[in-house]
Order: C-alpha cells, then sequence, then structure tokens
C-alpha cells in the first residue's frame, strides 16, 4: 500500500510538492481551503492527482502519513491542530524537497533584504555558468524543479514561515542579513520565538557548511554568541574598523578571503548602505561557491532588481520617481531613505503594523520636504511627523498622488513611494501598490512630454 501523502494549499508550493510526491511514487491528496487557479488544476488533473478546493475534509487528511503545508497556514489552525494532534509530522514544501536531491544549497532569510540578495546571488551564479535554480519564496517551487530536472545548486529565499516547516534541511551556505520585530502575530507576540526560527537556517549546518551573517545587527549578535555553530562562520560589517571578513571600510567593499580583494559600490547595480550588506552577503556565498572573482564583477555590472525594491521609474522635469511599495515595516523604510542625498517627497502609509515611527524621526528630518500620506487612516503617521516635516498632505488615488508629488517638487527631488506599512486598505498586495504607482508615474510623465511638443 502506497504512503499518503496530503497537501495543504494548492498554490506554487503545494502543487510543486503534489508534483514530486507524485513522481515519487505516493498516495498523493490535495486540499486548498480558496479557490485553485486554473493553471495549478490543470497541472493536478495531468498528473492525476486528487485534489478538492473550497474546504477540507477531515476524513481525507487526517489518514496521511505525512502532511506538507503552505507557509501561509498558521500552526493555530484547526485543521493543522488536528493533525499535529494525532502526531503526524507536519513539514514545508523545502524540507519535502530537499530530501530528493544532492544538490547544493544557498538558502537565504533575514527579516529585510532577502529577494534582493537571493536575486543577486543567482544571477553571479547563472552568469557564472554554474547549473543553478531559483526558488523558495521567488522563482518556481523547489519540488517542481527537483521533480523536472537536476540541478548543482539551488539558491533559495526562506522566509521564518517556511524554516518553522524544516526537520532535516541542510544548506550548504546559509545567509542571515538581519532580525526586526515582523510578523510576530505567528510567533505570540514573542520575540525570541521569532528569533529561534531565524536560527533554523542553522540548525543542522556541519564543519564543511558556511553560515553568513550580519555581525553589526545586534539580535543576531546576541544569538549568535550564544548558540554553538558547527559551521564555518563569515561575518559581515559595515564598521570600518571592523575585522569581519567581509566589510565596509569606508570606501569599498573589502574581502579578506584567502585571496582577498576589495569591490566599489558604484561599480554595482545597488545602491545604499542595506545594498552594501546584500552584495557582500551575496559575493561572500559565491566566492565560497567557487565563482571567480572576474565572473563575479562582470555580474554585479548587470544586475537588475526585482520591481518594487527602490526601483527608478521615471525622471520628470529633473524629477526622480522611485517604487519601494515592498517597503512594508520601518526598518525598510530605514533602508530607502539612507539610499538618497536628495530631498526626499516621501509617501507612505496603509495599514499600520504597529510601526514605531519614532526610529526614523531623525532621517524623516533631514531629507524629507513633503509627506503625502497615502491610505484610509493617516492619523498616526501626521501626528508623528506633523512636527517633524514641514509640509503633509494625503490621498487615496493613486493618480492624484503622482500629480501632487510632481507639484510639490523641486528639480533635483526624489519622490520615494516607501510605505513602512502593508497595502490592503486600499490594493491587493505591495505588488499592485507598485504597479499602480507605476503607471501612473509613466502616465504622467508621457502626458506631460506630449504636452511640451505640441507647445514647441
Amino acid at each position: 500500500m502506497k504512503e499518503r501523502i496530503v497537501i495543504l494549499g494548492a498554490g506554487e508550493s503545494g502543487t510543486g510538492a503534489a508534483l514530486l510526491a507524485n513522481a515519487k511514487g505516493y498516495d498523493v491528496f490535495v486540499s486548498e481551503q480558496g479557490q485553485i487557479k486554473e493553471k495549478y488544476k490543470k497541472e493536478l488533473e495531468q498528473e492525476g492527482i486528487a485534489y478538492e478546493e473550497g474546504y477540507h475534509t477531515e476524513a481525507k487528511i487526517l489518514n496521511a502519513s505525512l502532511v506538507i503545508k503552505s507557509p501561509g497556514i498558521s500552526d493555530k489552525a484547526e485543521i493543522i491542530r488536528k493533525i499535529k494532534s494525532l502526531l503526524i509530522p507536519v513539514i514545508d514544501e523545502i524540507e519535502f524537497a530537499s530530501r530528493y536531491t544532492d544538490a547544493k544549497i544557498i538558502a537565504i532569510t533575514g527579516t529585510n533584504g532577502k529577494t534582493t540578495t537571493t536575486l543577486l546571488t543567482y544571477h553571479l551564479m547563472k552568469e557564472a555558468g554554474c547549473n543553478v535554480a531559483l526558488a523558495g519564496n521567488v522563482g518556481f517551487s523547489m519540488a517542481r524543479q527537483v521533480a523536472q530536472k537536476k540541478y548543482e545548486w539551488y539558491v533559495l529565499e526562506l522566509s521564518s514561515f517556511q524554516l518553522d516547516g524544516t526537520t532535516t534541511f541542510k544548506p550548504t551556505i546559509g545567509i542571515l542579513l538581519n532580525i526586526t520585530p515582523d510578523h510576530l502575530d505567528r510567533y505570540e507576540y514573542t520575540m525570541q520565538k521569532y528569533v529561534d526560527s531565524k536560527f533554523r537556517l542553522i540548525q543542522n549546518m556541519e564543519g564543511q557548511h558556511h553560515f553568513i551573517y550580519y555581525a553589526d545587527d545586534r539580535v543576531i549578535a546576541a544569538e549568535v554568541a550564544k548558540r554553538k555553530s558547527i559551521a564555518n562562520t563569515i561575518e559581515l560589517s559595515l564598521s570600518a574598523t571592523s575585522k569581519a571578513l567581509a566589510h565596509f571600510d569606508g570606501k569599498k567593499m573589502s574581502f579578506g578571503f584567502a585571496e582577498s580583494f576589495s569591490i566599489d559600490q558604484a561599480d554595482t547595480t545597488l545602491k545604499g548602505p542595506h545594498n552594501l550588506i546584500n552584495t557582500m552577503a551575496a559575493v561572500s556565498a559565491v566566492h565560497v561557491a567557487g565563482v571567480p572573482l572576474d565572473q563575479i564583477r562582470s555580474g554585479l555590472k548587470t544586475f537588475v532588481n526585482a520591481p518594487h525594491r527602490l526601483e527608478s521609474v521615471a525622471s520628470i522635469n529633473g524629477v526622480e520617481f522611485v517604487n519601494d511599495s515592498k517597503a512594508t515595516n520601518v526598518d525598510s523604510v530605514v533602508y530607502a531613505l539612507g539610499s538618497f542625498d536628495q530631498p526626499l517627497i516621501w509617501i507612505a502609509g496603509g495599514v499600520d503594523k504597529g510601526n514605531d515611527y519614532s526610529l526614523i524621526e531623525d532621517a524623516v528630518k533631514k531629507k524629507v520636504r513633503v509627506l503625502i500620506c497615502l491610505g484610509k487612516d493617516n492619523d498616526k503617521l501626521k501626528k508623528a511627523f506633523g512636527d517633524v516635516v514641514g509640509t503633509i498632505k494625503e490621498t487615496q488615488s493613486v493618480s492624484s498622488l503622482v500629480r501632487m508629488a510632481l507639484e510639490e517638487a523641486q528639480r533635483g527631488d526624489v519622490v520615494l513611494l516607501s510605505p513602512a506599512c502593508a497595502s490592503f486598505d486600499l490594493f491587493k498586495n505591495y505588488e499592485d501598490r507598485g504597479d499602480q504607482f507605476r503607471s501612473a508615474v509613466l502616465e504622467l510623465k508621457k502626458e506631460i512630454e506630449n504636452t511640451d511638443v505640441v507647445r514647441s
């Protein structure tokens, strides 16, 4: 009799897990409480994989020998409680996929900067000709790719939710960028539980593995001091006096490997102090992975970051519009504000996640000329910065937002959408918010340029 695997959630992660489990000969059943996208239904049907949508049928779930759940499903969900009460193991798709590949893995986590670092690491590996796949929170699911093709390397972006579902997962190279309060509702509002989740990254590492971490992060530094790691450690630092293997000496990123070298941030496509950390992490990882230095330097010059992350959209009348819609917490905005020397028209607002705006008060006072609030309830923002920013305006329309910003801006200013908040009051998600902002900026640019042509 075939061993039964039940998969909860039929998005990219769940469908990928189903394809791999089916390929390995398991009796597979997929249960999705919402509606399954047509493209995933088609795949499941083509492979003859049984599924349900709109509800969870307990009789078809609680007889599993293993459950693979979507990272978005909380352990507090009733169906998960019942599964665990029966001592049925519950894991994540990443854990499942890693059991069926002998590929080496670079795994990247942190509260902020994960996606940029993951994409840069993958880009450097790919450009160097490595047989590498991208997975986790970006790209296709790891399980899908394990089922369909053999790779030598995987570069994974991992959230704390995904790490929570790992037991034997063992990356070859692990990167921990930072830890600041986030998603604490999933961790009983206990910071240590969130920290423990992030450190699951290194729980199974061995002597031949490498752990790369940002040593200036006080939470990480304190936790590293408490824990024993068998892996080789590579510290990152922005301090010019640091003895970290990779650090910023005030002018260049300096790497003290057996082959020591330095890289100027101007020779990369990323700007801002937070991207120094991301770049040092990616460079350290691929260097350890064996990518030659000349190919690292070449790849750094051709990298294009994902949308909504300090994405330069357009310049209108000498004013640059930047889309940083992914900045859904205050810590992300710290990085964004630190990336510009020009005066800022700052766009913020949305669903507040318990933000402490005092963390950015000094930076806002120094750099922001105008704050435009984009949200349904802007009272907290207005109260926090009423005595800090000279001009505060608000709107719920993206079209009027970009016009308002351009009216307030002076030549040489930057209009920065870096909300510090979730997007669900006015938008589907942060991507929708960023897409609407980009479209509105480009439409306004086109309109102004056409007007100038007519006048000429």
